[in-house]
């Protein structure tokens, strides 16, 4: 069942991008002019438009019949994640430089990194989206109410880790993925009540990447048969490491 469902997710990527014919160079096109014509706009203060420019660029999602667009959102859910991130890293900052950068940034996504299709590939493509995807979240919404970031983060680590598990032929991979999400739901309705952040990165958006990456590379490294006694405690030993410091550090009583 698991392989089936992942050649029909491969079929409708394929619908998306064909890879051959006029609609696959028009389509290679519009992509690649896309981050310069955000870059213009956001200096030109003119997001609105820049946000319906980047939905629109998504247009071959809906190229198919009605009964697949809930499948090719799925399919495409990170790269909407990505993009919608790099527009409000834009607009967080009035420096031409740095917005040039995450223009770059946006082009190297685009033509390097959102068209592979090995398990490593998408792998990475799922852990950029939902690093970029939270910290954009509390960047962009640094005030928002509690119910938002826990629903939005919630949706962020579901499409990620589905993203991230349909490059294996994981048979619970939708368990999982409810999981993630519930675990990162729950740890942003705690944690929201004491918001702290470590420069523009919220310590809920940096505790949750340092562990799905632990928990990704051990499954990654296990699916590869690359995953060995030492390496599996090096990981779990950085990773709570890293998050009991991360909890030690805090400065609790500040944000009382």
């Amino acid at each position: 069942m698991t392989k089936q469902l992942l050649a029909r997710n491969r079929r409708l990527r394929d619908k998306i991008r064909p890879k051959q014919g006029f609609a696959h160079f028009f389509h290679l096109g519009l992509v690649a002019f896309l981050p310069p014509i955000i870059f213009v706009l956001v200096r030109l203060d003119l997001v609105t438009l820049a946000l319906i420019v980047v939905l629109l660029s998504k247009w071959r999602i809906f190229a198919v019949r009605p009964h697949h667009w809930l499948a090719h959102l799925r399919t495409n859910a990170v790269d909407f994640i990505f993009s919608l991130s790099i527009l409000a890293f834009m607009t967080s900052t009035s420096a031409m430089s740095l917005q040039l950068l995450w223009a770059i940034v946006y082009e190297v996504w685009i033509l390097f990194i959102k068209p592979g299709e090995s398990a490593l590939k998408v792998s990475l493509q799922a852990f950029i989206a939902q690093l970029a995807g939270l910290v954009a979240l509390f960047v962009a919404f640094p005030e928002a109410p509690l119910a938002i970031y826990i629903i939005t983060v919630g949706l962020i680590l579901y499409f990620s880790a589905r993203h991230f598990f349909n490059s294996f032929e994981e048979e619970h991979y939708s368990a999982y993925s409810y999981f993630w999400a519930l675990f990162g739901a729950s740890l942003t309705w705690v944690l929201g009540h004491w918001l702290l952040f470590y420069g523009p990165i919220a310590q809920v958006a940096l505790l949750l990447t340092i562990i799905g990456y632990g928990l990704a590379s051990l499954y990654y490294l296990t699916e590869t048969d690359k995953l060995s006694a030492l390496i599996q405690r090096e990981i779990v030993f950085i990773m709570i490491g890293a998050v009991v410091i991360i909890l030690l550090l805090s400065e609790w009583g500040s944000s009382l």
